[in-house]
């Protein structure tokens, strides 16, 4: 069964990610806003990526200083989802 996963991003030029996933595995991901050059390469790399993968590899990426990232906030997505199950 897909899940799918609306977050609203917080401190990141992109406002919102979508993200969809089935038995564990990321299958789509879709950036609102951002660089989208960016935040597509992002989405592209974490299609058929295990969730935990997805956040050990992109948690604590920062951008220009603002403490968080459209990767970071990807991972902060996936663990807020994981937590509400």
């Amino acid at each position: 069964m897909t899940k799918e996963i609306v977050y609203s991003t917080k401190g990141t030029c992109s406002r919102q990610i979508i993200i969809n996933v089935e038995d564990d595995i990321v299958t789509n991901v879709r950036f609102v806003g951002g660089c989208m050059g960016n935040t597509q390469g992002v989405a592209s790399l974490a299609k058929g990526m295990s969730v935990d993968e997805i956040i050990s590899r992109l948690k604590g990426i920062d951008c220009g200083g603002r403490g968080t990232s459209c990767p970071d906030q990807l991972a902060t997505a996936l663990i807020s989802a994981k937590a509400s199950n």
